[in-house]
């Protein structure tokens, strides 16, 4: 398939294919690129306009279009010719038990690895850091929950919440910060599945449940610290507890997190970018019923904090 994915976020913007160009046209400049180079185009911007022949094009090109509310796919147009992709279903469908396991594995030790460098990095004195650290680094049984207990108390003793405890229910204080960040994060997520052709449907560890996308929910645990880091960063622009509220200002704020820069095999990127590398190198892994093409995201010590995007726009 091709290589671009295309991301549309310019508000009051008009798509169109010209001469086999992908076109998008703002007030103040136009950018091309070739239709044939593209895979998926990925639509958050809030007012956009489509003209009909890109659907055809698209369709002929084999390209597909993930429109977005909220950032959150609603809508997914593909040609005809992808609406099954027998090869990758096939592959899903025959994946080894001990593929899936370890991939999970793989997966939750990025999680660990990245928590334990955060909490360091917010709080390294704090003795519960370092044993967050060596667990971390361990392979003991329920790593992920003694991981995030671990987390969670260094997290909240920094913010002086020494009762602080996670709860993804709670409508109020950090954790309804963290959960609008994370509902961004699981957006973000289904984004690049669907633009890659993968089925969120079918997951790792997560059960599956009516409406429920699993395998989202599986991928993006290891770029919970980002959203984490984020919510720290307004916690500290915003001491008094009562302004820790899901405001305008609070959802612009946070929404910025997929732009910050990581290190992600010796590149440097923004985190949306890192994502779409992640679930590619997780599709391959599928497709050859092998875990090593699978490259998770493992922060490093010395490359935390993320640094702010200073890179260009997207189309």
């Amino acid at each position: 398939m091709s290589y671009h994915i295309v991301s549309i976020d310019a508000p009051n913007c008009s798509l169109s294919c010209r001469d086999g160009q992908l076109a998008c046209r703002t007030d103040e400049e136009e950018k091309k690129l070739p239709l044939e180079d593209v895979a998926s185009i990925i639509i958050t911007s809030f007012s956009v306009s489509i003209h009909s022949h890109l659907f055809l094009e698209a369709a002929k090109q084999g390209v597909a279009l993930i429109i977005c509310e909220a950032f959150k796919p609603v809508s997914l147009v593909l040609p005809a010719n992808r609406s099954t992709d027998t090869l990758l279903t096939r592959a899903v469908l025959n994946l080894e038990p001990r593929v899936r396991e370890a991939l999970w594995r793989r997966t939750v030790d990025a999680k660990c690895q990245n928590q334990a460098l955060l909490a360091g990095h917010i709080s390294a004195a704090d003795p519960a850091a370092e044993s967050l650290r060596r667990v971390a680094q361990g392979r003991q049984d329920h790593k992920e929950a003694i991981c995030a207990k671990l987390f969670w108390n260094v997290f909240g003793r920094a913010l002086g919440q020494e009762s602080f405890r996670r709860e993804p229910g709670s409508e109020g204080g950090i954790n309804a910060l963290l959960n609008y960040g994370y509902a961004v994060l699981l957006s973000t997520v289904l984004q690049k599945l669907f633009a890659v052709g993968l089925d969120p449907t079918w997951g790792l560890s997560h059960v599956a449940r009516e409406r429920a996308t699993p395998l989202a929910y599986d991928l993006m645990e290891q770029f919970r610290p980002c959203v984490d880091w984020r919510v720290w960063q307004w916690t500290r622009r915003k001491p008094n507890p009562e302004d820790w509220q899901v405001t305008k200002e609070f959802r612009g704020w946070v929404t910025g997190f997929a732009l910050e820069r990581v290190e992600h095999l010796d590149f440097t990127l923004e985190i949306r970018g890192v994502i779409e590398g992640v679930i590619r190198s997780f599709r391959r892994a599928v497709m050859e019923n092998a875990v090593r093409p699978y490259r998770p995201w493992n922060s490093k010590p010395g490359q935390w904090p993320p640094k702010k995007s200073g890179g260009p726009g997207p189309l």
